[in-house]
């Protein structure tokens, strides 16, 4: 059985393996080395109301995670926070996403959290399916955004009203 939580200390190699490997191999992120252990850490510690670092764990795995965090860093922004989810290629398919989603944007909309933005790189049908299907609109495409494996790729941002 898989169930969703909050991210402990001992997820976060789990986390970052699953990151590591999008990294490396996909474009889900443009992150062209893996972040080190502080960038989870710094995740893991945020006290901020609207920051959440949730996993997906099977059986003591990570199998997935998503979190939120502050958008920009300006305080106009504070109740804003933007989005970001990612799956183990084994756990792909499953509804692990919409679980990690639903669990993810129930806390940040409890803590007062008023939207959610979320950045996908293009193109990314499973994730844009995903967005939609918890609510997201899409804003907008900009392309040529970012460049990784030798090609240009478009982002596009997605926004979800919390209330």
């Amino acid at each position: 059985m898989t169930t969703v939580r909050t991210a402990t200390a001992a997820d976060l190699a789990g986390a970052a393996a699953i990151y590591d490997a999008e990294v490396r191999g996909g474009i889900s992120t443009f992150d062209l080395e893996p972040p080190p252990e502080s960038y989870w850490q710094h995740r893991l510690d945020s006290t901020e109301a609207g920051d959440h670092f949730l996993v997906a764990d099977h059986g003591g795995e990570v199998v997935g995670f998503a979190y939120a965090a502050p958008y920009r860093p300006r305080p106009g922004y504070r109740l804003t926070r933007e989005t970001s989810l990612y799956l183990a290629e084994s756990a792909r398919g499953q509804g692990l996403g919409r679980r990690l989603y639903d669990e993810l944007l129930a806390r940040v909309r409890a803590d007062g959290i008023h939207v959610a933005l979320a950045l996908i790189a293009l193109p990314n049908p499973a994730s844009v399916a995903l967005h939609e299907a918890c609510g997201f609109e899409h804003l907008g495409t900009m392309r040529e955004v970012g460049r990784k494996f030798d090609r240009w790729l478009d982002t596009a941002w997605y926004q979800r009203l919390l209330g």
